[in-house]
């Protein structure tokens, strides 16, 4: 490699590469020659090479915080505010890093571009940084095996583990042998323990994580979790604030205004009820947070109208939200086993977990199949764990659900429940105008 020094430009060594230190004659380095200054120059530009060619950089060098677009492509208020701030904590990070960064979000919405950024930004800064997308990690150690390797194993690992700034790209994409998953939990280990700045990205959800890797991902004194709610910035332009597998349109009329609340219709004690059940859900779309359980016996008593309601004040306000039974969308997630399906069961299932509203309507109607309580438990507890704003529709009494639901459902520190104890809209009652009250 050409150092931008003449075999014999160097004032030091003359181009021998070695000096003899001018030291006491008690100094234990007196009369031996060590490696010049200028070899040392050679060392590390050979490495930053090393890494720089590891790193897969190069596709990325356009990624940077000025080409970034921290307002996105037309996005609700809500989700400009949510990629401002990853940016700017992106950009914080690439000042100073210090302890791990871990961007989560869905396909597209910008975590690798962050990533690449932090890093572009550290070279120019003349820092090295190495960045690599995890699949190719692994392959990358796998080579070292092979007879012809200008590395060994143990200097690629080395490489890794002790890098000034590791970035991981992708990860959960790998392939998850024993070698992988023990090779992946040996570097998170080291650099967790030595705490190593660390930047990870991932569309994956942490629990579905290797549990030792998950552990350290989420140590709250070490790591800060950013999760990129941003839509693909590939699909500018295409509708994506409103999910396909939403059917809140069918329900657009139904809203707080158009809401019945059967006044001089019920005894009092329910008509109660229903205003306390109205001013609940009216509440909880005013300001979103947590869950809201709408529970009744039977059916036709103004769950999925209030439901509904909330969702056309949130979708109103221009903020996504996704509305589905519960059946339609177990159906849904079914039929990404087609192999004509254009979508993976994943990247669906990672858009309902992570709806910044979602609305699941008749809870309890579904085919309770193993596979379908499955998959309900692990939406319920993402969501629970994240604490995103959902509101869930059920005839069934809460105690003939699943008890890992159930168990979410009724806890008051995260989740209002509420009991409407009236009869059906449709049928049971006489209308109003042939009611006789009585005096």
């Amino acid at each position: 490699m050409d150092t931008g020094l003449g075999k014999a430009d160097c004032p030091h060594c003359g181009g021998l590469g070695y000096v003899i230190p001018d030291v006491p004659p008690i100094d234990p380095r007196f009369g031996r020659a060590v490696p010049c200054a200028c070899r040392a120059t050679e060392r590390e530009m050979a490495r930053m090479d090393s890494l720089m060619r590891m790193s897969q950089l190069g596709h990325l060098q356009g990624c940077t915080f000025e080409s970034f677009l921290p307002d996105g492509h037309g996005i609700t208020p809500a989700r400009q505010r949510n990629l401002r701030m990853a940016y700017d904590m992106a950009l914080q990070y690439a000042q100073e890093p210090q302890g791990w960064l871990v961007f989560k979000g869905g396909y597209g919405c910008g975590k690798t571009h962050l990533a690449a950024a932090i890093a572009n930004h550290r070279l120019a800064m003349g820092h090295s940084v190495l960045f690599v997308s995890v699949p190719d990690l692994l392959d990358h150690l796998r080579a070292t095996y092979a007879p012809g390797s200008a590395i060994n194993y143990d200097q690629r690992f080395e490489q890794v583990r002790n890098a000034p700034l590791l970035i991981l790209d992708d990860l959960g994409s790998q392939s998850n042998t024993e070698w992988a998953q023990e090779k992946l939990y040996q570097i998170f280990n080291h650099r967790y323990n030595g705490r190593l700045p660390t930047i990870i990205t991932t569309n994956q959800e942490l629990e579905s994580i290797e549990i030792r890797i998950q552990s350290r991902m989420v140590d709250p004194a070490l790591v800060h979790i950013i999760h990129i709610a941003a839509p693909d910035f590939r699909r500018a332009g295409v509708d994506q604030e409103q999910s396909d597998l939403s059917t809140l349109n069918l329900h657009r009329d139904q809203t707080f205004d158009t809401f019945d609340l059967r006044q001089g219709e019920l005894p009092r004690a329910q008509a109660e009820n229903l205003r306390r059940a109205f001013d609940t859900a009216k509440e909880f779309a005013e300001a979103p947070q947590d869950w809201l359980v709408l529970n009744s016996v039977g059916f036709g008593n103004g769950k999925t109208h209030l439901a509904a309601a909330v969702a056309n004040h949130i979708a109103n306000q221009g903020e996504p939200v996704l509305f589905i039974m519960v059946p339609d969308l177990l159906d849904h997630l079914r039929a990404t086993f087609n192999p004509s399906s254009g979508t993976r069961l994943d990247k669906r299932f990672d858009e309902v977990k992570t709806a910044p509203l979602l609305v699941l309507d008749d809870l309890g109607t579904e085919s309770a199949t193993a596979w379908a309580r499955e998959k309900l438990y692990q939406l319920f507890n993402y969501r629970y764990n994240a604490r995103l704003p959902t509101v869930i529709t059920t005839a069934t009494p809460v105690d003939e659900l699943d008890p890992r639901l159930a168990t979410r459902m009724l806890d008051g520190s995260r989740c209002t429940f509420f009991l409407l104890e009236i009869p059906s809209y449709r049928g049971g009652i006489k209308p109003k105008h042939t009611r006789t009250r009585r005096s």
